[in-house]
């Protein structure tokens, strides 16, 4: 069942979006988390959707949320598009899916494993970083395949 908020957070995020020459796709309000998270699914009509597009939405939407407090506790705003390319590679993603659950492969195991499941921390010159159960792991940059947006469960 949709958060009683939905609806009034797609009326105040659908002008916001039509203003950036986007859409939106949809809403969710995960109020199971501390802090809740706001996701708010967004595409781009003229072309795939980037990441600029749910920077742009989440910096234009952020404002008018504050403006309107109809969410008056801390929460986290994630902007989100089906179009937007699941596996990470540039600096940039790293720096925007930071705290995303992602999955980690690795060519060959790393202390045992070939796949790792956790929260992205940060991505530097030697290392990926994930958050698994409170315990921050390093995977060596040099062994890893891909490192893949997953579905929050």
């Amino acid at each position: 069942m949709a958060h009683p908020l939905i609806p009034q957070i797609i009326d105040l995020a659908t002008p916001v979006a039509l203003d950036l020459g986007l859409e939106v796709v949809g809403a969710v309000f995960q109020t199971n988390q501390y802090p809740p998270v706001l996701r708010v699914d967004i595409r781009n009509p003229e072309q795939d959707t980037s990441l600029d597009d749910c920077e742009r939405m989440s910096r234009a939407l952020e404002a008018a949320l504050d403006a309107t407090e109809i969410i008056p506790d801390a929460y986290i705003l994630e902007i989100s598009s089906p179009g937007i390319s699941r596996y990470l590679s540039t600096d940039r993603e790293f720096i925007s899916f930071k705290g995303f659950p992602v999955l980690v492969e690795t060519q060959e195991p790393h202390e045992g494993k070939s796949s790792w499941q956790g929260k992205l921390i940060k991505r530097d010159e030697d290392a990926v970083y994930i958050n698994q159960k409170g315990r921050a792991i390093a995977i060596p940059r040099s062994l890893i395949t891909r490192v893949q947006l997953e579905e929050e469960s």
